[in-house]
């Protein structure tokens, strides 16, 4: 888009320079009052021809002519590169949609992101930077073209209908974050996305508590209220500012160099299943801490001892580094990710 505003702005700068570079010569050649002689220069790029409103001397006729060859070649020029921009928009446009769709068509187990505004843009950036797949849904083109240049797959369209979920691969998407303006637009994206796929896992975001509740009967598995959270955080930043430190940290992978949280599935075909911690050494052949263990019940143990036995379906919440952390997946799931 860049280089289609420039191309503009060149012929506009263009005409724009013809017509008053023409004015100036009528007025200080043949003493035309000033509209008279913006009128004669438009007539005369404009190849209208009709004739001259007062009698040109011959300086006057020679500045014409020059006037006239510069100005038809300037007007020209304007045309075909404004005709070169539209066609270049609707090429683009066209092949644009046919890459994004074809794309599209390629994800399985990627999440649908509706809405870029700012809440959604931290998701995305969140997502983008640990390497999931997703697709960004928002009704507003500049953010749309937002999200594209920062390299992401998105679409502009109306997230909360059918067909638009259904284009976007939602029977084959494993999560959807909704994010839209209002309560009422995501309360009825959630109903129509779990109305299209009843195992996706949902995560909505909502401005007013009264609304977490409803959220959360139309299916949402996850419910966030930022206006909320950011107070809790503002207040936790005076009262305990070392660890709101370390929360930021850690959830930001910036604990130190490469140093992360993540949560790793123990599946029940694991080797080592109904083996305690200690059996498996993690810290030591991984150089893993395992912060918590979430078991398949739902039930969350924290600071789990050393004779905790794992049991298929739970997960993991450990910290360290990226290969660290690969080698216990490896460990726990016998895949990579």
């Amino acid at each position: 888009m860049r280089h289609v505003r420039r191309r503009l702005a060149i012929v506009a700068i263009g005409v724009l320079f013809t017509l008053v570079g023409g004015t100036l010569g009528f007025v200080l050649i043949e003493h035309y009052p000033v509209f008279d002689a913006f009128y004669m220069t438009l007539t005369t790029v404009t190849t209208v021809g009709y004739g001259e409103i007062h009698a040109l001397s011959t300086a006057g006729r020679v500045f014409n002519s020059f006037l006239l060859m510069f100005g038809v070649t300037v007007i020209l020029l304007g045309i075909g590169a404004m005709t070169q921009t539209v066609i270049e928009l609707e090429l683009n446009h066209f092949f644009g949609k046919r890459r994004t769709k074809s794309m599209i068509d390629k994800l399985d187990g990627h999440i649908i992101l509706c809405g870029f505004g700012r809440v959604g843009r931290g998701a995305a950036e969140e997502l983008q930077q640990t390497g999931t797949r997703f697709v960004v849904i928002d009704n507003q083109e500049d953010r749309v073209e937002r999200a594209m240049q920062a390299g992401m797959l998105a679409v502009m369209a109306d997230a909360s209908r059918d067909d638009v979920l259904r284009d976007v691969g939602i029977a084959r998407a494993k999560g959807l974050i909704a994010t839209l303006a209002s309560d009422a637009d995501n309360l009825f994206l959630i109903l129509t996305a779990k109305t299209l796929n009843p195992s996706l896992t949902l995560s909505a975001r909502v401005a007013e508590e009264t609304s977490e509740p409803k959220m959360r009967r139309a299916g949402a598995t996850f419910v966030f209220a930022p206006y909320l959270s950011t107070g809790h955080r503002m207040a936790q930043a005076l009262l305990k500012p070392h660890v709101l430190q370390f929360l930021d940290q850690t959830t930001q992978n910036s604990v130190g160099p490469g140093v992360g949280l993540e949560q790793v599935r123990v599946e029940n075909t694991c080797n080592y299943c109904d083996r305690s911690i200690q059996d498996l050494q993690i810290r030591r052949e991984t150089g893993v801490v395992v912060l918590a263990i979430r078991r398949a019940t739902g039930q969350m143990l924290f600071n789990p001892p050393a004779d905790t036995k794992l049991a298929g379906g739970d997960y993991l919440i450990a910290m360290g580094e990226p290969d660290g952390l690969h080698q216990l997946e490896v460990m726990l799931m016998g895949t990579a990710r």
